[in-house]
């Protein structure tokens, strides 16, 4: 793992939270507890605290720190608690306190309506339950106090997961700095926007481009975020549907799907000189003209030499044609357009696929 701290995710906390308690209850207090995993093997959790709860001496009350390892986690270092109360009869329920978000669209793993506490935690939780001596008659509310002031920094606003974050996770434990955990994480937004009913979503690497959408109407429902994982987020468009995507963003990172490059990281390719230089040859540009954009520092210079040789827009619009393509192709999206933006948020390249698409859905035409 190069030397990274591995993690846990909070189903896992919010399991050992749920044990803490139990034993606490059953007179036994521990130091740690150990979660099992559904995949196999156990791991080690230290408790922050346990006990009776103050306002309900019948019950008590369990605290984990989760604890994300060396990964960039914004719910690291949060509180996850679980309290218990025992019930008449043998169920077992489980609530989500404060801080824990609460579904209100569908698409997701949980129903509209529910906590969002994903069928993995909630299974963890109830193996862990099995692993005390108290197993049946509980009422368990898993609370995390700063999940509300963490949730708008997650995608959860988005998901139309209201009031805090998500109780999460898949294996129990948090790899540092994941590739394969993020790129999973964006996937359900393509679930919700397929579950409302729309067949057409817009793509866009990040914020900036969210934003832009949303000054030009384009409704949130129907907009995902892709990171730099554009084929990937293409690739489950497909899987979810879709007839129709829009890939919508700065020409400094869609410049390289017109390149076929569908994984945007500047580690992994770039090729966005290149592009515009062939594209600009292709339409006539003098050798003088393909020397500077070759020259240029940054693909808003090379733009810029665009710009002043008045062929800006008839090389924008052809590098949108192509990645639209390109990514239709590849992907097997029937009708997939492209609108390339600089960083002002001025639309400077379409095609006529996303010019249709957006004429069609009565979002601000793209050439305003």
């Amino acid at each position: 793992m190069n030397g990274l701290r591995q993690g846990f995710t909070t189903g896992t906390a919010a399991a050992a939270a749920v044990k803490a308690a139990l034993l606490c209850m059953a007179g036994e207090e521990n130091h740690t507890v150990e979660v099992s995993l559904l995949q196999g093997g156990k791991l080690e959790i230290p408790v922050q605290s346990c006990g009776r709860v103050d306002s309900d001496p019948g019950a008590y009350y369990g605290e984990i720190v989760k604890d994300a390892g060396d990964d960039p986690d914004v719910t690291h270092g949060l509180l996850i608690r679980a309290e218990i109360r025992r019930l008449p009869g043998t169920a077992v329920v489980l609530n989500g306190g404060a801080g824990v978000g609460r579904v209100t669209k569908p698409g997701l793993p949980v129903p509209p309506g529910e906590p969002a506490i994903n069928p993995v935690p909630r299974r963890m939780i109830l193996q862990a339950v099995d692993e005390t001596p108290i197993r049946q008659g509980l009422e368990i509310t898993i609370i995390v106090p700063r999940g509300a002031e963490v949730a708008p920094r997650t995608l959860n606003p988005r998901l139309g997961i209201v009031g805090g974050i998500s109780i999460l996770g898949t294996t129990g434990i948090v790899k540092p700095v994941s590739e394969e955990a993020w790129r999973d994480s964006l996937v359900p937004q393509l679930n919700v926007i397929a579950a409302a009913g729309h067949d057409t979503a817009l793509l866009t690497p990040g914020r900036q481009g969210l934003n832009w959408a949303l000054q030009r109407g384009i409704p949130e429902e129907q907009i995902a975020e892709t990171s730099n994982f554009i084929g990937f987020m293409l690739e489950q468009s497909q899987k979810a549907g879709f007839r129709q995507v829009i890939l919508w963003g700065h020409y400094g990172k869609l410049l390289k799907v017109a390149a076929g490059v569908f994984k945007t990281h500047n580690r992994v390719a770039d090729a966005r000189l290149e592009t515009l230089i062939a594209i600009s040859a292709l339409l006539g540009a003098a050798p003088e003209l393909l020397r500077r954009i070759d020259s240029a520092n940054t693909t808003e210079e090379a733009v810029q030499q665009l710009t002043a040789a008045g062929l800006d827009r008839p090389v924008l619009d052809a590098a949108a044609e192509r990645a639209s393509r390109k990514a239709g192709e590849r992907y097997g999206i029937p009708a997939v357009g492209t609108v390339l933006l600089d960083r002002n948020g001025v639309i400077r390249g379409s095609d006529r696929n996303a010019e249709r698409i957006m004429r069609e859905r009565r979002w601000t035409p793209t050439g305003s």
